[in-house]
């Protein structure tokens, strides 16, 4: 240990190969030279001389030159034979070498000179180790295998060499007690084994010996360079360290992480292959029984089969990790233990062959030995813990990809009568992908603890009986019997937040209708009723909140305290049940390490069996919705799988075909018996190949096709269709459509004119009769079809259907740009786009998105209007090159120009020139003239077929009925006006919200980098917008790229303070002080262990000198220890329990603040906010950010702080132990900064990338369960699944990114950590054996050294996730500084009189109004004057300001010049909730909140029934409203689904009108409603408010024929202003011209 050597006469020199005492048999070769021992390690030099010579020349010359001239991407991971197993033999042969030199240097501690040999030859040997495997890792990244010659021959050397050491050691009687002997067979061993791996690389690559060595192509999926997830690929030792992740993870600084740099997945983790492999899994289990054994078990096994293996390596590291923590405790007991031994003398050992040997138990009793293996056992347990996570969450990630999957190809073949019933929702199907498969995944990645808790749990009492006796059990039940409390804790837990989670739903809803109707509520006044009902719910979640709060600081709180008290109870039993009892620190330290460990594994049981809990729900979930009905599954016992060849063919195709799903239930028996399989032709997607899935109905009764009439496409022969199990929808059809011609199929409201189409398409079961599609050679799409393929389409049968355009009534669109939508995965051909842009006229809507066609629409894009939407989705049928086109009322949110447009240019010019068959659903008849065939409907059965002269003859009545009906309409259009029309009002919807958009720009937030509504997608950290970025020079982006980036490396410490000061003072200072307190107690705690124990280690001492039998003979007591250490652990105990509940209590205040600011700023906000911002980013602060705030911030905080200053005091205790550690910290400091700094970045950067690419996914899935019909018409099911697995694939790897970057920053902290508990022991040692440091602190240092890792760990793991939630308070912080509307007036609310405005006289003085002081006036000097009761009408061009006016009634705009008065009191003097409540308005767009009727006409509760019923029976709605169950109080759904368009403007009347007011603006209120209903309602306008000022703004002209005066407007000035009549008659007005237009 330490030299004792004393210098003897004839030395010169103590340093010596051999030593150099004069006695010395060290140069003694009497007996022959290789009985010599120092001979002996003189030999073994030889092998590692040589290899250090040979191969340093080709290591720094070689390389040296190579590298920079060859870019190794590829062949690094090309591994030789035998590649895994040398890393590890390496890594063994390293561990022994360390072994045999620390062996070396104890036993010459015990000779009078130094003897070098004893460890030089192993410290040689250690080098050449490292060499051999650096050396043949160079040759294998450049693949040139000849030089490993250079390794064989140094194996066989030292083997050689060692094998002549071991057995003359042998011969001389040297057996196993003596260390070296064991450490010299080792060796042979493993030099024998090296040896064995060479040999079988020249066996395996045949580079000599043979004539033709072997070539080797790296793995496929690096000869993609966009790989770039290299875990897989690379050495063993970068596998363990994740070393290939350093350049990613600085590269972060310099550069967002996106898609683009994580590049793509390798082959193995792709979601395709892993759902093969799950496929295969669930396949081998349905072999043997012909009824598949659907059910949860069935799911568990196929999972087990297909990802059972690597589990089960996770596993294993997690034993092996567990099993090597224990080595903590036991070296400082050891380490503790030896330093206080009082006579450090130690028996001299045995000298042979002239040298000195010891036995094992000298050599572990060697305290500097026991620090180093200390460290050792560390770096290989952190290694294992940290390998064990990644290979279980890979598993998890592996299994939700291929599960997903699953899921889909299932949605491809679900029944849609499932979904319209109800039975599946397309939210359940989103919450099995979002939340079920990841339940799976966290189950998965839990799963290694489930078999690893027990083994920790009986090894760590083992240890603790040993080491305290039966008081250690004590202790350990204190913990096993407050298990089950935190079990309970965390049930509670879970029932809280479920609770909180559903009146958080609730509160989004109401929330949600709040923002959706903000116009209306802000024009009625409104807006605090539905502002105090979404804060009635906040105040229930709120209270869920807190019992969720309250159980979460239980749960710290334990987490703290049982370790303290389970400690407490076990020394206060230990001391009283022995009278001598052995508490010396070596026993107190160890077991107190002991207890740290024990209690992990106890914390973790609550959550784990509550995954375990989840994942059997999910896995039942999944079953259920498995075994849901398909599409064509009537037929049953179809599923019979046909063997042989063709089976086989089949498995080859799937490969093929790559997405193939294989139906559960309908199997591919038509490949297997009807028709022999064809070969793929490459040039054209395999369509045909997906027909054996989209298994619709099947076709028993189809007769061949000759038997059907060539021009005839479509035959249904007298069919029963049906949704449900119940009577059928559709009854005894027969209908033929014709081919290249157009058919229109009519009928009243729910005849089944849809349902006609689907039930063509196969989307409806059939319960008989039969679909017969007839195929005639296609457009240009499939002119490559073989004749074969024909004739076997011609089968006539729905599965052999080509793809058909379908556009249906409810427009469906993806989350895309414009161009995506329309082209919808065709190659752009831009004439015909430009053509079908025309025949829909969406140029015009076009011309007003801010990037054009380029523009994102759907959920996360630019909210668009019905009409818009159905053009659009018109525009993909006509683009589709397919010969049938199925549109199914594509007039219905059309006006009727664009209608003509539409039925002139799209369908009788643009489909009739293209060949195309066309069957058209409609219910405009006066385009029945047009129709080739018309099929007419009634009640789910055929009225008539026929053209339009047949049916003249045929069915007299009909065509007289439907004259008069088509004569009406051809009125109306004569009565239609040019100058607007609904589109306009729609593109001004639209423009309005584009043009404030323009003007406000976009406040981004660079934290989300998400810039504002332009583009969704943007990269994270690209803090600018597009626009913005096209316009600005090259420079400037970089600048503004640069200050992002450094924005991204510092912490937000502002929106930190936002969040603490909602807190108050009170809260914060108590946050604090606990805190501080709390762990100064811990750190008193454990000191004054320290001291009590070191005490007893003195006394016992005394007690040996004094001849005291009992230590407390001799007058100590441990009482007077004894009570202090309570009194400490109880104030500690009491300390945590205040820590925990003031957090949390603090998170709940803050949340509640927040919310309550954030709901009370967004009602007041003036409209342009919601013009300007898009819907959804505004409902994300409600949803997403206030969760975090609710839920993460808090508990994120407390370990962030705990984390922090249990890391600080451990240092500070280590410092004071060994104040030397203070110069090894700085180093280890600034490693840990720059560490954490980089890794903060990439972590945030991944964990958006991770929440970004998930959306996208989770939207396909919903888009696909919307559009199922449309996709499975196109059959463009292939398409679909290909799209889903790059979703899948790109989540996946974001999730993979995340997962390798938390590995690697918990490895590089575990390895500080390592070092730190290295100082600390080797200093303390050194510190007590000189410096007589008492034992009590050398065994506080190491143990506070043990957990400084893990604190670090969760320091900047907390930091990183901190800094991503601090997001939320920052966003929702900028929705705070929004300017309110003023809502104060000059006039209190009691100096208005009570019934104004009672006359209703309107003065109109010089008015300018704008939307935005940034913006041009939209009114420009309006002047005008309304007398009570007059009804006037406004009628203009779309943008000449008629709408504006409207709004300045209710100070919506900004009135910056001029002023309204209203019967004498000017309306810029009152509180705007006063005007807004006394005026009545009906906007355009009906808008109904969720509840009952009566909530909707009167939300404030001040009518009486009958006022109700009254204004329902002036809009015509008293007869429907009676007919609903419940009556006033019948239920409206969410935005009124279940009214019609027109029924709902009716709602909108009669609400307008229960509000009795003097004045009523209507604005374009009838432009949904048809014909009929809107002549009634202007006659009761009339009657009802005869006496009340009625301003209609018109839309079409013929409505305001009989007002008392008309206002015709031009870019926001009153161009003419008269009487009707008057202005008809003046020749040139510009009214006249807008009624002559209309004749």
């Amino acid at each position: 240990m330490i030299s004792r050597y004393k210098p003897s006469p004839g030395s010169t020199m103590s340093l010596a190969f051999c030593g150099n005492e004069n006695n010395s048999m060290a140069y003694n070769v009497d007996a022959g030279v290789l009985n010599n021992g120092c001979f002996l390690d003189a030999l073994n030099v030889v092998p590692h001389v040589f290899l250090l010579f040979i191969t340093f020349p080709i290591l720094f010359i070689g390389w040296g030159s190579q590298s920079s001239k060859v870019h190794i991407h590829h062949s690094t991971w090309l591994h030789f034979p035998g590649h895994n197993l040398r890393w590890l033999l390496t890594f063994i042969l390293l561990f022994i070498l360390v072994c045999e030199i620390a062996e070396g240097i104890v036993s010459d501690g015990f000779s009078q000179s130094h003897h070098l040999h004893l460890y030089m030859p192993a410290g040689l040997a250690f080098m050449a180790g490292i060499t051999s495997i650096i050396y043949y890792h160079n040759i294998e990244t450049s693949n040139f295998p000849k030089l490993l010659l250079a390794l064989l021959i140094y194996w066989v050397l030292a083997f050689i060499m060692k094998t002549i050491k071991f057995a003359k050691y042998t011969e001389h009687g040297i057996g196993p007690r003596q260390l070296r002997y064991c450490i010299t067979g080792l060796l042979v061993l493993l030099y024998g084994l090296l040896l064995a791996v060479e040999i079988n690389v020249i066996l395996g690559r045949r580079y000599m010996c043979f004539a033709n060595p072997t070539e080797v192509k790296p793995p496929e999926d690096l000869q993609d360079l966009g790989v770039r997830f290299l875990q897989p690929f690379v050495n063993l030792l970068s596998k363990a360290t994740y070393w290939w992740m350093n350049t990613f993870i600085t590269s972060a600084h310099r550069r967002p992480i996106d898609l683009k740099v994580i590049g793509k997945l390798p082959i193995a983790m792709r979601a395709l292959t892993n759902y093969i492999k799950l496929r295969q899994a669930f396949e081998d289990q349905k072999r043997p029984q012909d009824t598949a054994p659907l059910g949860p078990k069935w799911i568990w096994q196929a999972l087990r089969k297909a990802f059972g293996r690597p589990l089960i390596l996770s596993i294993t590291f997690r034993f092996l990790a567990d099993l090597l923590g224990f080595a903590g405790p036991l070296c400082i007991s050891g380490i503790v233990h030896h330093i206080s031994k009082d006579n450090r003398t130690i028996q001299p050992p045995m000298r042979l062959l002239g040298i000195y040997f010891i036995s094992s138990k000298e050599f572990l009793e060697n305290a500097y030995v026991l620090a180093v293996l200390l460290f050792l056992a560390l770096l290989l347990q952190r290694t294992f813990l940290q390998a064990s996570y990644y290979v279980a969450i890979e598993t998890g990630i592996n299994l939700r990809g291929a599960i997903q999957t699953k899921i889909y190809n299932k949605i491809m073949r679900l029944c849609t009568s499932n979904m319209s019933l109800g039975e599946l929702t397309v939210a359940q199907i989103c919450n099995l992908v979002a939340i079920d498969t990841n339940q799976l995944m966290w189950f998965f990645f839990l799963c290694p603890n489930l078999w690893a808790m027990p083994v920790q749990i009986i090894v760590g009492v083992i240890l603790l009986y040993y080491l305290l006796g039966i008081s250690a059990l004590i202790g350990a039940t204190v913990i096993a019997v407050l298990a089950p409390v935190q079990y309970f804790v965390a049930t509670k837990l879970s029932q809280a937040q479920k609770s909180a989670l559903e009146y958080s739903s609730v509160r989004l809803k109401k929330t949600n209708e709040l923002l959706r109707g903000i116009k209306l509520l802000k024009l009625y006044a409104w807006e605090n009723i539905f502002c105090d009902s979404v804060e009635e719910t906040r105040g229930k979640e709120l209270t869920s909140l807190q019992a969720f709060a309250f159980y979460t600081s239980i749960s710290i709180f334990m987490n703290a305290a049982i370790p303290i008290a389970a400690v407490l109870t076990t020394f206060v039993v230990h001391v009283h049940i022995s009278e001598d009892a052995d508490l010396s620190p070596a026993v107190a330290f160890a077991s107190l390490s002991l207890f740290h460990i024990l209690v992990t594994p106890l914390f973790l049981l609550s959550s784990v069996v509550r995954s375990t809990v989840k994942a059997l729900v999910s896995v039942q979930k999944l079953s259920e919705f498995f075994s849901s009905e398909e599409i064509g599954d009537e037929q049953e016992p179809r599923a019979v799988l046909t063997s042989g060849s063709s089976n086989h063919n089949q498995n080859r195709y799937q490969a093929v075909s790559s997405l193939k799903s294989f139906p559960s239930s309908s199997s591919s028996s038509l490949s297997g018996g009807h028709q022999p399989l064809k070969v793929v032709n490459r040039k054209r997607a395999p369509r045909d190949d997906w027909n054996n899935y989209s298994s619709a109905g099947d076709h028993e009764g189809d007769g061949p096709s000759q038997d059907m009439d060539h021009d005839i496409c479509i035959k249904l022969t007298s069919g029963y269709f049906t949704w449900t199990d119940g009577p059928p929808t559709l009854s005894n059809v027969d209908i033929k459509i014709p081919f290249g011609k157009l058919t229109m199929i009519v009928g009243q409201v729910g005849c089944g004119k849809s349902s006609l189409l689907l039930a063509a398409l196969g989307e409806m079961q059939r319960v008989s009769g039969s679909v017969t599609w007839n195929s005639l050679p296609s457009l240009e799409c499939e002119r490559d079809e073989s004749p074969t393929e024909r004739d076997a389409a011609g089968d006539g049968d729905v599965r052999k259907r080509g793809p058909v355009a379908y556009a249906s009534q409810k427009p469906w669109l993806l989350n895309a740009t414009v161009v995506e939508n329309i082209t919808f995965e065709m190659p752009m051909i831009k004439p015909r786009y430009k053509a079908v842009i025309e025949a829909c006229s969406l140029q015009a809507d076009i011309d007003i998105l801010p990037q054009g066609d380029q523009t994102e629409i759907g959920e996360r894009g630019i909210i668009l209007s019905g009409g818009q939407k159905q053009r659009i989705s018109v525009a993909r049928a006509l683009y589709q090159q397919t010969n049938v086109v199925f549109l199914d009322d594509p007039f219905s949110a059309l006006d009727i120009h664009l209608s003509d447009h539409l039925m002139q240019d799209g369908i009788l010019k643009f489909l009739r020139e293209e060949k195309r068959t066309v069957v058209l659903v409609t219910h405009k008849l006066q385009y029945l003239p047009h129709a080739d065939w018309i099929i007419a409907m009634k009640d789910g059965t055929i009225q008539t077929e026929g053209t339009l002269k047949d049916i003249q003859n045929t069915e007299a009545e009909l065509f007289e009925q439907w004259k008069t009906l088509m004569h009406r309409e051809d009125r109306e259009f004569e009565k239609e006006t040019v100058a607007a029309s609904v589109t306009d009002l729609e593109r001004n919807n639209l423009r309005r919200a584009m043009y404030s958009r323009e003007a406000v720009r976009t406040e981004d937030d660079d934290e989300d980098g998400t810039p504002g509504w332009t583009c969704a997608m943007a990269p994270a950290g690209a803090a600018f917008t597009l626009d913005r970025a096209e316009e600005s020079v090259e420079s400037e982006d970089d600048d503004n790229l640069s200050q992002a980036m450094r924005q991204r490396a510092t912490i937000p410490w502002r929106s930190c303070g936002t969040y603490l000061s909602s807190a108050g003072v009170l809260l914060l200072a108590l946050l604090l002080l606990s805190q501080l307190l709390k762990h100064s107690l811990m750190v008193a705690i454990d000191y004054w262990l320290a001291h009590w124990t070191s005490h007893v280690i003195t006394a016992k001492i005394e007690a040996t000198n004094r001849n005291c039998t009992i230590v407390q003979g001799c007058g100590f007591s441990h009482s007077w220890y004894l009570s202090v250490f309570s009194v400490l652990c109880c104030l500690g105990i009491i300390l945590c329990l205040a820590t925990s509940v003031a957090v949390e209590w603090t998170g709940v205040k803050v949340a509640k603040e927040l919310h309550h600011n954030l709901l009370n700023k967004i009602i007041v906000a003036p409209m342009r906010l919601f013009e300007t911002t898009p819907l959804g980013s505004i409902l994300n602060r409600f949803s997403t950010d206030t969760n975090t705030i609710d839920q993460h911030i808090p508990s994120t905080l407390e370990c962030l702080s705990r984390s922090t200053l249990l890391c600080v005091s451990a240092l500070g205790v280590i410092s004071y132990v060994t104040p030397v550690f203070l110069f090894a910290l700085l180093p280890l400091a600034v490693t840990c900064y720059f560490i954490q700094k980089y890794f903060r970045v990439a972590s945030r950067d991944l964990q958006q990338l991770e929440d970004s690419t998930q959306l996208p996914l989770l939207s396909h899935f919903s888009e696909t369960v919307e559009g199922l019909p449309t996709i499975r018409a196109l059959r463009y099911e292939p398409r679909f699944r290909h799209r889903l697995l790059q979703f899948t694939d790109a989540n996946n790897i974001a999730s993979l990114f995340l997962t390798a970057a938390n590995r690697w920053l918990e490895v590089r902290m575990e390895y500080i950590g390592a070092c730190v508990v290295l100082v600390a022991a080797v200093a303390s040692i050194t510190n007590s054996l000189y410096n007589h440091l008492s034992t009590g602190l050398v065994g506080l240092g190491l143990t506070y050294a043990l957990m400084v890792s893990n604190y670090m760990n969760w320091m900047v793991r907390n930091l990183a996730d901190m800094e991503v939630q601090l997001g939320s308070v920052k966003r929702i912080n900028g929705l705070l500084k929004t300017e309110p509307e003023n809502y104060e007036g000059l006039l209190t609310v009691s100096q208005v009189p009570d019934g104004w405005p009672r006359q209703g006289e309107i003065k109109i003085q010089n008015l300018s109004v704008r939307y935005d002081t940034t913006l041009k006036p939209v009114l420009k000097n309006v002047n005008a004057h309304i007398s009570p009761g007059q009804k006037v009408g406004i009628c203009g061009r779309t943008g000449s300001g008629k709408s504006s006016f409207s709004l300045a009634f209710f100070r919506m705009v900004d009135m910056f010049e001029g002023r309204i008065v209203i019967d004498d009191i000017d309306i810029a003097k009152l509180p705007l909730q006063t005007l807004r409540s006394r005026l009545s308005i009906i906007l355009q767009d009906p808008i109904l909140f969720s509840g009952t009727i009566r909530f909707n006409l009167d939300p404030e509760m001040k009518a009486t029934d009958e006022m109700l019923w009254e204004a329902l029976d002036i809009a015509q709605l008293k007869p429907v409203v009676k007919s609903l169950p419940g009556g006033l109080d019948a239920i409206v759904t969410e935005g009124g689904e279940n009214f019609s368009q027109g029924q709902r403007q009716l709602f909108c009347l009669a609400r307008a009108f229960v509000r009795k007011s003097s004045i009523l603006i209507m604005d374009e209120a009838t432009a949904s409603i048809d014909m009929a209903t809107e002549s009634i309602l202007q006659k009761v306008v009339m009657t009802a408010f005869a006496d009340r000022t009625v301003v209609t703004i018109a839309h079409r002209v013929h409505t305001i024929l009989n007002a008392d005066l008309v206002i015709v407007m031009k870019r926001g000035i009153i161009l003419e202003y008269d009487k009707p009549q008057v202005l008809l008659d003046t020749e040139d007005s510009v009214f006249a011209s807008f009624v002559r237009a209309d004749k």
